[in-house]
């Protein structure tokens, strides 16, 4: 039946997705060595949230978690997710800041870049693809799935050609709110094998309770890769299980490569992490979120707009703001519902229908969108809407970067004057984090405790290569 390559995300995509980001790197260093043995054939392990997440809450310099992490893993390629030009921030970086990150990436041991742009405007990934295919690395390119009159198969036809126009190694169809379903999965995969011919990874959130089905149907269609996390970090917001899918895929003949006992290892493994890590498990996020169906709202995105009513005691107009969203995400020209865009959208629905008048008070952020300052949008925005939040104001057409002054060695001279060791790590992650970033490597960060729910008290102890770890249950 052929080759299928899983590439788990149990420790980026995962704890980001049920816990908040907050896996500690002395508990992923004891379990990395058995995903490794285990025949996964990537691991995400950084990128995202991770490097915000680490320094900001965890007291953990990111780049020394990649280090450690690369030490352990032998077999295995380890991954991450880079925002294009927005690198692991929330804005756009200089070309400067975008180089020198994916070199000394690559250099600290990361082998696959996955590259992504929240308005699939390629225009975006060029430098990060660029520089990350002078290294040794897989580059992965990226399209986001969604849902909207402008998304078509030729739309996703042509945002693969221009893809591999870069010579990208494979192209990541990326679902983030749950949308895919089956059927869309089936059809995507098999076109854009037939019209571009690179091989093809899918990832989809469980979101809307479909994603293993998605993806079976995605590899029925000759996807080359499917994402997955080990089941105590799986399904909800999160993506299906690592387990459960080798074990489909392995029955109906594909070869996966992976060891289901060694599987079973890390289950164990995972659980009790699941257990230390239990305070910061909504349940809301455990299990399938099916209004996105209907509203093509992620749960992240659904549920600030129900807090920022909530602010206001205005939770009953949540009808209005749910009627208003599909037409704002309309005015701003189809926008995927992916962060930052599900943000900018979300909040300005809420604010046209508190203010009573559409567009009448407009967020800075909607403004920056409709200027073009974080790229083309999928659908040409209405020149009357344009007007209505810009005024007399022209957006750009040009690529947002080019606005940029380069900025390295402005933020090397800043960091030399506070009297902070000036390595390009700490460099960048100053530029890319200038007030908390500053703060970390002033050793102003305290790790934050763990918050409680009812969790276990005790030690477990995992054996790997003859070496006992501990994994400590804290009181709650």
């Amino acid at each position: 039946m052929g080759k299928v390559s899983i590439i788990d995300l149990t420790l980026r995509d995962g704890h980001q997705s049920l816990l908040a980001t907050r896996m500690r790197t002395r508990d992923i260093l004891p379990i990395v060595e058995k995903f490794d043995e285990s025949g996964i054939s990537t691991l995400e392990v950084w990128g995202g949230a991770t490097f915000d997440s680490a320094h900001r809450f965890l007291n953990e310099d990111p780049w020394e978690r990649l280090r450690k992490i690369r030490k352990r893993v032998k077999n295995a390629r380890i991954s991450m997710l880079l925002r294009g030009q927005n690198v692991v921030g929330y804005r756009h970086y200089p070309d400067d800041i975008v180089e020198k990150f994916v070199l000394k990436t690559a250099e600290n041991g990361l082998d696959f870049f996955r590259i992504f742009d929240a308005l699939n405007d390629v225009r975006n990934l060029e430098t990060a693809i660029k520089t990350a295919k002078k290294t040794s690395a897989h580059v992965q390119g990226t399209i986001c799935y969604t849902i909207s009159p402008v998304h078509t198969m030729e739309k996703y036809i042509e945002i693969a050609n221009e893809l591999a126009v870069h010579e990208v190694d494979s192209i990541c169809v990326k679902d983030m709110a749950g949308l895919l379903s089956p059927k869309m999965a089936y059809e995507i995969v098999k076109t854009l094998k037939k019209e571009v011919g690179i091989p093809i990874n899918v990832h989809s959130h469980y979101t809307s309770g479909m994603a293993s089905m998605a993806l079976l149907k995605a590899v029925e269609a000759g996807a080359d890769m499917i994402d997955t996390c080990m089941s105590p970090l799986s399904m909800g917001t999160s993506h299906p299980p690592t387990e459960s899918m080798v074990y489909a895929l392995n029955e109906l003949g594909y070869e996966t490569g992976v060891d289901m006992e060694i599987l079973m290892e890390i289950r164990d493994y995972m659980m009790k992490i699941r257990e230390k890590y239990a305070g910061y498990l909504d349940p809301l996020s455990t299990i399938p979120d099916t209004g996105v169906l209907v509203y093509q709202i992620p749960g992240g995105m659904f549920s600030n707009m129900i807090n920022q009513l909530k602010e206001q005691n205005a939770l009953d107009k949540l009808p209005e703001v749910l009627k208003e969203v599909p037409k704002v995400r309309e005015d701003l020209g189809y926008p995927p519902l992916v962060t930052p865009t599900s943000q900018i959208v979300g909040v300005q629905a809420v604010v046209n229908v508190l203010v009573g008048e559409r567009y009448k008070v407009v967020t800075k952020e909607t403004k920056d969108l409709v200027r073009g300052m974080y790229g083309k949008t999928p659908a040409k925005i209405k020149d009357e809407i344009i007007k209505k939040i810009l005024g007399d104001e022209k957006p750009i057409d040009c690529r947002p970067a080019d606005l940029l002054e380069p900025e390295f060695e402005k933020r090397r001279e800043e960091l030399a004057k506070e009297g902070i060791e000036t390595s390009d790590e700490n460099v960048l992650l100053y530029a890319l984090f200038p007030q908390t970033g500053l703060k970390f490597l002033k050793g102003e960060i305290e790790e934050e405790p763990f918050p409680s729910a009812g969790k276990v008290e005790g030690k477990y102890e995992v054996e790997i290569e003859g070496k006992r770890y501990q994994v400590e249950i804290e009181p709650a």
